[in-house]
C-alpha cells in the first residue's frame, strides 16, 4: 500500500476475509498506533493526535468478503466502493518495485477490458548444464526462465463486472474469458518481485528490508 501510495494512489478497498477483525482494528486506529495521542479517559472524543504521518489523505475502506471466498468473488462484493471507474487489483502476498503510471500508460495504450502483469521469475532450483554425452559444463543458480508469469497488479475496466460472479475464481473461468476474446493486455515488469507464500519467503524478504535495501521502497 505504501509502494502504490507513493506513486499516487491513496484511495483503498481491502478485501478481508482471515483474520479480519485485526485488519479492521489496525486501519480504525490508525492514528493511536502510529503518532502520539491525549486523550480523556472515557470520552474519546477528547482524544487529540500530535503529529502526522504519510498516509493522513489516504481513503480506506475494508470490507468483510467472506472466510472462503475465492478472488474473483472478492473483487465481486465489492463492486460497490468502485464507483464504476477503471481500478487497480492486486493481491496481498507480492512485492514488487513497479512502476504504476508505466502500467496506467500501458493500460490506456491498448483499450482492452484488463491488464495483467507479467515477468520471467527465477526458477526454484539450480540448473546443471549438460552436453550430448552427459558430461556436466556448468551450474546456473536458479535462473529465470523463458515462461512470463501473472504477478498480480492488474488494472480492471468496469465491465470485468460482465465476467465475475459472487463465486469466481478470477484466475480462471474471468481471465480466460477474457483472453478468449482477447480483451487482456500482458504489462510486462522486468523489475524485482518476490511472493511471499511460505516462512522461508517470508524470512527472506525480512532480511532484505532489514537490510535497508528493499528494492520495492519507493517512499
Amino acid at each position: 500500500m505504501k509502494l502504490l501510495g507513493a506513486q499516487g494512489i491513496t484511495d483503498f478497498v481491502i478485501c478481508t476475509g482471515y483474520k479480519s477483525e485485526f485488519i479492521k482494528n489496525y486501519f480504525y486506529n490508525y492514528g493511536a498506533s502510529n503518532l502520539d495521542f491525549t486523550t480523556k479517559l472515557g470520552d474519546q472524543s477528547s482524544t487529540v493526535f500530535h503529529g502526522s504521518h504519510d498516509e493522513f489523505d489516504w481513503t480506506v475502506t475494508v470490507a468483510e468478503t467472506g472466510l472462503n471466498t475465492m478472488t474473483g468473488g472478492r473483487i465481486k462484493k465489492v463492486e460497490k466502493y468502485l464507483g464504476g471507474e477503471p481500478f487497480l487489483a492486486t493481491y496481498g502476498d507480492g512485492l514488487a518495485d513497479i512502476d504504476l503510471n508505466a502500467l496506467l500508460a500501458f493500460h490506456k495504450s491498448h483499450g482492452k477490458t484488463a491488464s495483467m502483469t507479467t515477468t520471467q521469475a527465477s526458477s526454484r532450483f539450480g540448473v546443471v548444464d549438460m552436453d550430448s554425452t552427459g558430461s556436466v559444463l556448468k551450474f546456473r543458480e536458479k535462473p529465470k526462465v523463458n515462461d512470463w508469469i501473472n504477478i498480480g497488479y492488474f488494472i480492471f475496466q468496469p465491465e470485468i463486472f460482465n465476467y465475475i460472479d459472487h463465486d469466481s475464481v478470477l484466475e480462471e473461468e474471468p481471465l480466460r474469458a477474457l483472453a478468449g476474446e482477447n480483451q487482456i493486455g500482458a504489462y510486462q515488469h522486468t523489475g524485482f518481485w518476490q511472493p511471499m507464500d511460505t516462512f522461508r519467503e517470508s524470512q527472506m524478504l525480512n532480511e532484505i528490508w532489514d537490510s535497508g535495501a528493499a528494492p520495492w521502497k519507493k517512499w
